[in-house]
């Protein structure tokens, strides 16, 4: 490759969001995938468009890298996850611990297909959202997971395919504060108008941090995060 490159695993919601502005930032030439896996909160997908002509017009320096975007039909992954983000049932913790949130397997095909779709299109690495500091425990979010990960792209591809997640030790007041490093208000903005969050789809109520319901999981840990990071500014 002549240039530094990457795929960033792009869902439409703000940890996503802000690892594309960071893959911006840094590389020439930056690409998008999203995956569609029969999500009860699918109306993520509907704001990645958005997102993404958002970032293009208040960014153009960043627009000029953003290359083509592509959404991935994973709907078989849906059909073998009982969980609370792939069917209509209460977000609670189940007997192993985990929440009901928890998708086996999810991030491990994520990253399977987008590593196959980055060597494809012939890009340098693969960028996600995982993070291990604010999260509900997901062991694939775990930073041993994703060099695990890597290193199984690595010597599947035949090639170096490093996983960079520069989320993984940050929690949500600072995921905020580094958006407004990258882009300032205007990025900081963006997110809270146009990415969804919240599990259950919400786009109806406003907060201050954007649209949700303002109870589930992910919405409290938004809205923790950006009262934390208000208070500190």
């Amino acid at each position: 490759m002549t240039e530094p490159s990457a795929l960033v695993l792009f869902s439409g919601g703000q940890d996503s969001t802000v690892c594309l502005a960071w893959a911006l930032a840094r590389h020439e030439r930056v690409e998008t995938i999203g995956f569609d896996y029969r999500q009860r909160h699918s109306v993520e997908l509907w704001c990645r468009p958005k997102v993404l002509a958002e970032i293009k017009a208040r960014f153009p320096e960043w627009g000029r890298k953003l290359g083509e975007d592509r959404v991935l039909d994973l709907g078989v992954l849906g059909e073998v996850s009982d969980t609370a983000l792939t069917r209509e049932r209460a977000i609670d913790f189940e007997a192993s611990g985990l929440p009901s949130t928890f998708v086996p397997g999810r991030n491990l095909v994520f990253l399977a297909f987008a590593g196959a779709m980055a060597y494809r299109r012939g890009l340098g690495s693969v960028v996600g959202g995982m993070c291990e500091t604010d999260y509900s425990g997901y062991p694939d979010c775990r930073r041993a997971t994703m060099d695990a990960m890597g290193q199984a792209l690595t010597l599947g591809l035949d090639r170096d395919m490093p996983v960079e997640t520069p989320l993984m030790y940050l929690d949500k007041a600072q995921t905020w504060a580094l958006a407004h490093e990258l882009g300032g208000d205007r990025l900081v903005d963006l997110i809270v108008e146009e990415t969804h969050t919240c599990y259950l789809g919400d786009r109806s109520h406003r907060h201050d941090w954007g649209y949700g319901c303002g109870t589930c999981p992910a919405c409290d840990l938004r809205a923790k995060g950006w009262a934390k990071w208000r208070a500190g500014r």
